[in-house]
Protein backbone atom coordinates (compact mmCIF):
# COMPACT_ATOMS: atom_id res chain seq x y z
CA UNK A 1 0.00 0.00 0.00
CA UNK A 2 2.66 2.00 1.07
CA UNK A 3 4.91 1.62 -2.82
CA UNK A 4 1.26 2.27 -4.45
CA UNK A 5 0.72 5.89 -2.25
CA UNK A 6 4.77 6.42 -2.15
CA UNK A 7 6.09 5.63 -6.02
CA UNK A 8 9.74 5.86 -6.72
CA UNK A 9 10.88 6.84 -2.37
CA UNK A 10 8.13 9.70 -2.98
CA UNK A 11 7.38 11.76 0.16
CA UNK A 12 3.67 12.71 -0.78
CA UNK A 13 4.17 16.03 0.12
CA UNK A 14 2.66 18.90 -2.31
CA UNK A 15 6.04 21.27 -3.62
CA UNK A 16 5.40 24.48 -1.97
CA UNK A 17 6.50 27.47 -3.17
CA UNK A 18 6.50 30.92 -0.40
CA UNK A 19 6.89 33.78 -1.47
CA UNK A 20 7.56 37.16 0.76
CA UNK A 21 8.87 40.78 0.92
CA UNK A 22 7.83 44.37 1.48
CA UNK A 23 6.21 44.82 -2.76
CA UNK A 24 5.84 42.63 -5.60
CA UNK A 25 4.98 39.75 -3.42
CA UNK A 26 1.40 39.12 -5.09
CA UNK A 27 2.67 39.93 -8.63
CA UNK A 28 5.26 37.27 -8.22
CA UNK A 29 2.81 34.59 -6.59
CA UNK A 30 0.30 35.07 -9.66
CA UNK A 31 2.98 34.71 -12.31
CA UNK A 32 5.13 31.38 -10.62
CA UNK A 33 1.23 30.11 -10.31
CA UNK A 34 0.39 30.63 -13.79
CA UNK A 35 3.57 29.20 -14.77
CA UNK A 36 2.73 25.85 -12.75
CA UNK A 37 -0.15 26.04 -14.11
CA UNK A 38 0.63 26.46 -17.68
CA UNK A 39 3.03 23.62 -16.65
CA UNK A 40 0.48 21.06 -16.35
CA UNK A 41 -0.45 21.02 -12.34
CA UNK A 42 -3.66 21.68 -10.33
CA UNK A 43 -2.14 24.65 -8.50
CA UNK A 44 -3.29 26.02 -5.49
CA UNK A 45 -2.53 29.76 -4.50
CA UNK A 46 -3.31 32.23 -1.66
CA UNK A 47 -2.57 36.10 -1.94
CA UNK A 48 -3.82 38.92 -0.73
CA UNK A 49 -6.48 39.11 -2.67
CA UNK A 50 -7.78 35.44 -1.89
CA UNK A 51 -7.34 31.39 -2.04
CA UNK A 52 -7.11 30.21 -5.78
CA UNK A 53 -7.80 26.86 -6.99
CA UNK A 54 -6.37 27.14 -10.40
CA UNK A 55 -7.77 30.41 -12.04
CA UNK A 56 -11.25 29.96 -9.27
CA UNK A 57 -11.56 32.35 -6.70
CA UNK A 58 -12.88 30.11 -3.89
CA UNK A 59 -12.34 32.64 -0.76
CA UNK A 60 -12.05 36.11 -1.36
CA UNK A 61 -9.96 38.39 1.39
CA UNK A 62 -6.52 39.05 2.52
CA UNK A 63 -5.08 35.37 2.65
CA UNK A 64 -1.87 35.94 2.90
CA UNK A 65 -1.33 34.24 6.58
CA UNK A 66 -0.86 30.49 7.69
CA UNK A 67 -5.08 29.16 7.94
CA UNK A 68 -5.03 30.13 4.53
CA UNK A 69 -1.88 28.06 3.18
CA UNK A 70 -3.17 25.33 5.65
CA UNK A 71 -6.83 25.20 3.35
CA UNK A 72 -4.56 25.07 0.27
CA UNK A 73 -2.35 22.23 1.15
CA UNK A 74 -5.46 20.36 2.90
CA UNK A 75 -7.07 20.64 -0.23
CA UNK A 76 -6.22 17.11 -1.96
CA UNK A 77 -7.13 18.25 -5.82
CA UNK A 78 -3.75 20.44 -5.23
CA UNK A 79 -0.40 19.17 -6.72
CA UNK A 80 1.44 22.29 -6.21
CA UNK A 81 1.20 25.17 -3.69
CA UNK A 82 1.77 28.92 -4.14
CA UNK A 83 1.63 30.90 -1.05
CA UNK A 84 2.20 34.55 -0.55
CA UNK A 85 3.61 35.07 3.58
CA UNK A 86 3.07 38.58 4.73
CA UNK A 87 4.72 40.07 7.45
CA UNK A 88 1.30 39.90 9.69
CA UNK A 89 0.20 36.27 9.19
CA UNK A 90 3.78 35.13 10.50
CA UNK A 91 3.69 37.47 13.32
CA UNK A 92 0.49 36.25 14.62
CA UNK A 93 0.94 32.73 13.87
CA UNK A 94 3.94 31.81 12.28
CA UNK A 95 3.81 29.58 8.99
CA UNK A 96 1.25 27.27 7.90
CA UNK A 97 3.85 24.62 6.72
CA UNK A 98 7.01 23.15 8.73
CA UNK A 99 8.82 23.42 5.61
CA UNK A 100 8.90 24.43 1.92
CA UNK A 101 10.86 23.84 -1.31
CA UNK A 102 11.28 27.11 -2.66
CA UNK A 103 11.30 30.95 -1.29
CA UNK A 104 11.41 33.91 -2.56
CA UNK A 105 11.86 36.95 -1.08
CA UNK A 106 11.71 40.09 -3.08
CA UNK A 107 12.76 42.79 -1.45
CA UNK A 108 12.52 44.48 2.25
CA UNK A 109 11.37 48.46 2.57
CA UNK A 110 9.93 50.19 5.07
CA UNK A 111 6.34 49.42 5.80
CA UNK A 112 4.76 48.28 8.58
CA UNK A 113 6.96 49.60 11.30
CA UNK A 114 6.23 50.42 14.54
CA UNK A 115 3.04 47.83 14.32
CA UNK A 116 3.85 44.20 16.10
CA UNK A 117 7.17 44.92 17.74
CA UNK A 118 8.64 45.36 14.53
CA UNK A 119 10.31 48.94 14.30
CA UNK A 120 13.34 48.89 12.69
CA UNK A 121 14.26 47.45 9.09
CA UNK A 122 16.35 44.90 10.68
CA UNK A 123 13.75 43.31 12.97
CA UNK A 124 11.43 43.40 9.47
CA UNK A 125 14.03 41.27 7.60
CA UNK A 126 14.44 38.79 10.22
CA UNK A 127 10.80 38.28 10.03
CA UNK A 128 10.50 38.28 6.37
CA UNK A 129 13.67 35.33 6.95
CA UNK A 130 11.34 33.27 8.38
CA UNK A 131 10.29 32.46 5.30
CA UNK A 132 13.59 31.72 3.61
CA UNK A 133 14.93 29.53 6.89
CA UNK A 134 11.85 27.42 6.11
CA UNK A 135 13.70 26.03 2.58
CA UNK A 136 14.89 22.49 3.53
CA UNK A 137 18.64 21.65 2.32
CA UNK A 138 18.19 20.51 -1.07
CA UNK A 139 15.60 23.55 -1.82
CA UNK A 140 15.73 26.50 -3.31
CA UNK A 141 16.31 30.03 -1.80
CA UNK A 142 15.58 33.17 -3.94
CA UNK A 143 16.94 36.24 -3.07
CA UNK A 144 17.24 39.66 -4.77
CA UNK A 145 21.00 40.48 -5.06
CA UNK A 146 20.36 44.30 -5.13
CA UNK A 147 18.74 44.56 -2.02
CA UNK A 148 21.12 44.33 0.71
CA UNK A 149 18.67 43.43 3.74
CA UNK A 150 17.82 40.33 1.40
CA UNK A 151 21.08 39.18 0.28
CA UNK A 152 22.37 38.75 3.96
CA UNK A 153 19.66 36.48 4.51
CA UNK A 154 21.95 33.77 2.52
CA UNK A 155 24.06 33.56 5.66
CA UNK A 156 21.07 32.00 7.78
CA UNK A 157 19.35 29.34 5.56
CA UNK A 158 20.18 25.69 5.04
CA UNK A 159 18.64 25.56 1.33
CA UNK A 160 20.47 26.37 -1.85
CA UNK A 161 20.95 29.62 -2.48
CA UNK A 162 19.68 31.34 -6.18
CA UNK A 163 20.12 35.10 -7.02
CA UNK A 164 18.39 37.39 -9.51
CA UNK A 165 19.41 41.17 -10.12
CA UNK A 166 18.55 43.78 -12.73
CA UNK A 167 22.11 44.43 -13.61
CA UNK A 168 23.98 41.59 -15.11
CA UNK A 169 27.69 43.17 -14.03
CA UNK A 170 26.47 42.78 -10.21
CA UNK A 171 29.35 42.00 -8.59
CA UNK A 172 27.45 39.54 -6.17
CA UNK A 173 26.14 37.89 -9.17
CA UNK A 174 29.90 37.72 -10.53
CA UNK A 175 30.87 35.67 -7.91
CA UNK A 176 27.98 34.01 -7.06
CA UNK A 177 27.88 32.32 -10.73
CA UNK A 178 31.82 32.09 -10.93
CA UNK A 179 31.24 29.88 -7.90
CA UNK A 180 29.07 27.57 -9.84
CA UNK A 181 25.67 28.98 -8.45
CA UNK A 182 22.56 30.13 -10.78
CA UNK A 183 21.09 33.47 -11.31
CA UNK A 184 18.10 34.80 -13.32
CA UNK A 185 19.80 38.28 -14.78
CA UNK A 186 18.08 41.37 -16.97
CA UNK A 187 20.83 41.51 -19.88
CA UNK A 188 20.38 43.49 -22.87
CA UNK A 189 16.92 43.87 -22.85
CA UNK A 190 16.40 39.62 -22.24
CA UNK A 191 15.52 37.69 -19.16
CA UNK A 192 18.31 35.00 -18.73
CA UNK A 193 19.29 32.24 -16.81
CA UNK A 194 23.07 32.19 -15.65
CA UNK A 195 24.63 28.72 -14.58
CA UNK A 196 28.42 29.36 -13.82
CA UNK A 197 29.66 31.17 -16.86
CA UNK A 198 26.48 29.65 -19.09
CA UNK A 199 23.80 31.97 -20.49
CA UNK A 200 20.07 30.57 -21.15
CA UNK A 201 17.87 33.15 -22.66
CA UNK A 202 14.31 33.27 -21.99
CA UNK A 203 12.24 35.95 -23.19
CA UNK A 204 12.78 39.29 -24.47
CA UNK A 205 11.48 41.55 -22.23
CA UNK A 206 9.87 43.50 -24.74
CA UNK A 207 8.05 40.58 -25.27
CA UNK A 208 6.59 40.10 -21.62
CA UNK A 209 3.49 42.40 -20.99
CA UNK A 210 3.89 42.65 -17.11
CA UNK A 211 7.16 44.97 -18.14
CA UNK A 212 5.36 46.94 -20.29
CA UNK A 213 8.29 47.19 -23.20
CA UNK A 214 10.47 47.30 -19.90
CA UNK A 215 9.12 51.05 -18.19
CA UNK A 216 8.24 48.76 -15.38
CA UNK A 217 11.48 47.79 -13.52
CA UNK A 218 10.03 46.63 -10.92
CA UNK A 219 7.75 44.29 -12.69
CA UNK A 220 11.17 42.96 -14.23
CA UNK A 221 12.23 42.26 -10.71
CA UNK A 222 8.99 40.46 -10.23
CA UNK A 223 9.62 38.87 -13.28
CA UNK A 224 12.97 37.33 -12.54
CA UNK A 225 12.35 36.17 -9.43
CA UNK A 226 8.88 34.04 -10.50
CA UNK A 227 10.94 32.89 -13.54
CA UNK A 228 13.99 31.58 -11.46
CA UNK A 229 11.71 30.17 -8.98
CA UNK A 230 10.05 28.28 -11.03
CA UNK A 231 13.08 27.13 -13.01
CA UNK A 232 14.12 25.88 -9.45
CA UNK A 233 10.81 24.23 -9.05
CA UNK A 234 11.06 22.21 -12.36
CA UNK A 235 8.47 23.67 -14.49
CA UNK A 236 9.03 23.34 -17.85
CA UNK A 237 10.77 25.91 -20.41
CA UNK A 238 7.81 26.10 -22.40
CA UNK A 239 5.63 26.70 -19.48
CA UNK A 240 8.13 29.17 -18.03
CA UNK A 241 8.03 31.33 -21.37
CA UNK A 242 4.65 30.86 -22.65
CA UNK A 243 3.31 32.13 -18.88
CA UNK A 244 5.28 35.44 -19.00
CA UNK A 245 4.17 36.04 -23.42
CA UNK A 246 0.80 36.01 -21.72
CA UNK A 247 0.50 37.15 -18.80
CA UNK A 248 -0.23 41.12 -18.30
CA UNK A 249 -1.38 43.87 -15.52
CA UNK A 250 -5.11 43.14 -16.64
CA UNK A 251 -7.74 43.70 -13.69
CA UNK A 252 -8.42 39.76 -13.88
CA UNK A 253 -4.66 38.70 -14.15
CA UNK A 254 -3.16 41.12 -11.22
CA UNK A 255 -6.40 43.23 -9.45
CA UNK A 256 -5.46 46.86 -8.41
CA UNK A 257 -1.57 46.58 -9.55
CA UNK A 258 -0.48 48.31 -12.92
CA UNK A 259 -4.26 47.97 -14.45
CA UNK A 260 -4.29 50.38 -17.66
CA UNK A 261 -7.20 52.41 -18.40
CA UNK A 262 -7.99 54.95 -21.28
CA UNK A 263 -10.56 57.48 -20.90
CA UNK A 264 -11.09 60.28 -23.41
CA UNK A 265 -7.49 59.98 -24.08
CA UNK A 266 -6.16 60.28 -20.67
CA UNK A 267 -4.23 57.77 -19.50
CA UNK A 268 -5.41 56.31 -16.23
CA UNK A 269 -3.22 53.68 -14.04
CA UNK A 270 -4.25 51.85 -10.93
CA UNK A 271 -2.23 50.55 -8.18
CA UNK A 272 -2.00 49.64 -5.21
CA UNK A 273 1.36 51.54 -4.13
CA UNK A 274 1.06 52.22 -0.34
CA UNK A 275 4.46 52.93 0.80
CA UNK A 276 7.41 55.25 -0.34
CA UNK A 277 9.36 52.21 -1.30
CA UNK A 278 6.53 51.22 -3.70
CA UNK A 279 5.74 54.75 -4.75
CA UNK A 280 9.09 55.85 -6.07
CA UNK A 281 9.02 52.54 -8.37
CA UNK A 282 5.73 52.99 -9.87
CA UNK A 283 6.62 56.54 -10.38
CA UNK A 284 9.96 55.99 -12.22
CA UNK A 285 7.39 53.94 -14.89
CA UNK A 286 5.40 57.36 -14.71
CA UNK A 287 7.81 59.54 -15.71
CA UNK A 288 9.28 56.75 -18.47
CA UNK A 289 6.30 56.83 -19.89
CA UNK A 290 4.07 59.94 -19.67
CA UNK A 291 3.97 62.38 -22.39
CA UNK A 292 1.44 64.94 -20.67
CA UNK A 293 0.84 65.85 -17.24
CA UNK A 294 0.47 63.61 -14.53
CA UNK A 295 -1.46 63.26 -11.78
CA UNK A 296 -2.05 61.30 -8.37
CA UNK A 297 -4.78 60.42 -6.41
CA UNK A 298 -3.26 59.79 -3.17
CA UNK A 299 -3.80 58.66 -0.01
CA UNK A 300 -1.72 57.46 3.67
CA UNK A 301 -2.63 54.22 5.78
CA UNK A 302 -3.80 55.15 8.94
CA UNK A 303 -1.65 52.47 11.18
CA UNK A 304 1.50 53.87 9.53
CA UNK A 305 4.27 56.20 11.44
CA UNK A 306 3.69 60.02 10.86
CA UNK A 307 6.54 60.03 9.19
CA UNK A 308 5.73 57.17 7.00
CA UNK A 309 2.67 59.00 5.49
CA UNK A 310 4.43 62.28 5.80
CA UNK A 311 7.27 60.56 2.86
CA UNK A 312 4.23 59.35 1.00
CA UNK A 313 3.54 63.15 0.45
CA UNK A 314 6.96 63.95 -0.21
CA UNK A 315 7.55 61.17 -2.99
CA UNK A 316 4.28 62.39 -4.46
CA UNK A 317 5.55 65.85 -4.59
CA UNK A 318 7.95 64.30 -6.89
CA UNK A 319 6.66 62.43 -9.63
CA UNK A 320 3.09 64.25 -9.83
CA UNK A 321 2.45 67.99 -11.46
CA UNK A 322 -0.94 67.75 -9.42
CA UNK A 323 -2.12 66.16 -6.47
CA UNK A 324 -5.62 64.54 -5.22
CA UNK A 325 -5.59 63.58 -1.60
CA UNK A 326 -8.10 60.79 -0.63
CA UNK A 327 -8.72 58.80 2.43
CA UNK A 328 -9.23 55.27 2.90
CA UNK A 329 -12.31 53.89 4.02
CA UNK A 330 -11.29 52.73 6.96
CA UNK A 331 -8.63 55.28 8.86
CA UNK A 332 -7.53 52.73 11.12
CA UNK A 333 -7.61 54.75 14.13
CA UNK A 334 -6.35 58.29 12.43
CA UNK A 335 -8.91 61.21 11.25
CA UNK A 336 -9.11 62.19 7.79
CA UNK A 337 -7.67 65.34 9.10
CA UNK A 338 -4.79 64.30 10.46
CA UNK A 339 -4.11 62.06 7.41
CA UNK A 340 -4.58 64.84 4.65
CA UNK A 341 -2.21 66.95 6.84
CA UNK A 342 0.17 64.53 6.77
CA UNK A 343 0.30 63.83 3.37
CA UNK A 344 0.11 67.72 2.38
CA UNK A 345 3.42 68.53 4.97
CA UNK A 346 5.29 66.40 3.22
CA UNK A 347 4.05 67.29 -0.17
CA UNK A 348 4.69 71.10 0.74
CA UNK A 349 8.16 69.87 2.39
CA UNK A 350 9.37 68.83 -1.04
CA UNK A 351 7.29 71.04 -3.15
CA UNK A 352 5.83 74.27 -1.34
CA UNK A 353 4.04 75.88 -4.72
CA UNK A 354 2.36 72.16 -5.94
CA UNK A 355 -1.54 72.24 -6.81
CA UNK A 356 -3.43 70.10 -3.98
CA UNK A 357 -7.01 68.82 -3.77
CA UNK A 358 -8.66 67.46 -1.71
CA UNK A 359 -11.81 64.67 -1.96
CA UNK A 360 -11.88 62.39 0.47
CA UNK A 361 -14.75 59.87 -1.29
CA UNK A 362 -12.20 57.42 -3.08
CA UNK A 363 -15.17 57.56 -6.35
CA UNK A 364 -15.11 61.62 -5.88
CA UNK A 365 -11.21 61.53 -6.15
CA UNK A 366 -11.49 59.61 -9.26
CA UNK A 367 -13.66 62.02 -10.76
CA UNK A 368 -12.24 65.43 -9.62
CA UNK A 369 -8.79 64.00 -11.29
CA UNK A 370 -10.39 63.22 -14.45
CA UNK A 371 -12.34 66.85 -14.58
CA UNK A 372 -8.69 68.11 -14.11
CA UNK A 373 -7.00 65.69 -17.05
CA UNK A 374 -6.73 66.86 -20.32
CA UNK A 375 -5.79 64.73 -23.51
CA UNK A 376 -2.48 63.12 -23.56
CA UNK A 377 -2.60 63.27 -19.57
CA UNK A 378 -1.60 60.34 -16.93
CA UNK A 379 -3.51 59.48 -14.06
CA UNK A 380 -2.31 57.25 -11.52
CA UNK A 381 -4.54 56.33 -8.77
CA UNK A 382 -3.10 55.08 -5.42
CA UNK A 383 -6.40 52.50 -4.86
CA UNK A 384 -8.48 51.39 -1.74
CA UNK A 385 -11.35 49.18 -2.61
CA UNK A 386 -10.29 48.17 -6.11
CA UNK A 387 -13.61 46.63 -7.70
CA UNK A 388 -15.35 49.79 -6.96
CA UNK A 389 -12.31 51.76 -8.45
CA UNK A 390 -11.73 49.40 -11.76
CA UNK A 391 -15.87 48.56 -12.24
CA UNK A 392 -15.90 52.91 -12.59
CA UNK A 393 -13.53 52.95 -14.97
CA UNK A 394 -14.95 50.57 -17.09
CA UNK A 395 -18.11 52.44 -17.36
CA UNK A 396 -16.67 55.69 -17.78
CA UNK A 397 -14.53 53.66 -21.06
CA UNK A 398 -17.09 51.94 -22.61
CA UNK A 399 -19.24 55.31 -21.80
CA UNK A 400 -16.29 57.07 -24.34
CA UNK A 401 -16.25 54.46 -26.25
CA UNK A 402 -20.00 54.59 -27.35
CA UNK A 403 -19.99 57.96 -27.96
CA UNK A 404 -17.08 57.78 -30.28
CA UNK A 405 -18.88 55.24 -32.47
CA UNK A 406 -21.80 57.49 -32.18
CA UNK A 407 -20.45 60.29 -32.64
Amino acid sequence: VFDMLFPDGGQGRVPIVAITGTNGKTTTTRLIAQMARQGGYSTGMTTTDGIYLNNELIYKGDCSGPASAQAVLKDPAVEFAVLECARGGILRSGLGFDQCDVAVVTNIAEDHLGLGGVYTLEQLARVKGVVAASVHRGGHVVLNADDDRVYALREHVVGTVVLFSLYPDNIRIQRHCEAGGVAAIYDEGYIMIRKGNQLLPIEAVENVPLTHGGAARFNIANVLGATLAAYVSGVSMPAIRCTLRRFRNSAEDTPGRMNLFEIDEVHVLVDYAHNPHGLKALGEYVKAVKTGRSIGVITGVGDRRNEDIVAIGAESARIFDEIVIRCDQDLRGRTEFEISSLLRSGVHQTAPQKKVSYCPNELEAVECALGKAGPGDFIVILVDNVQQVIGRLRELEQRHAMARMVG
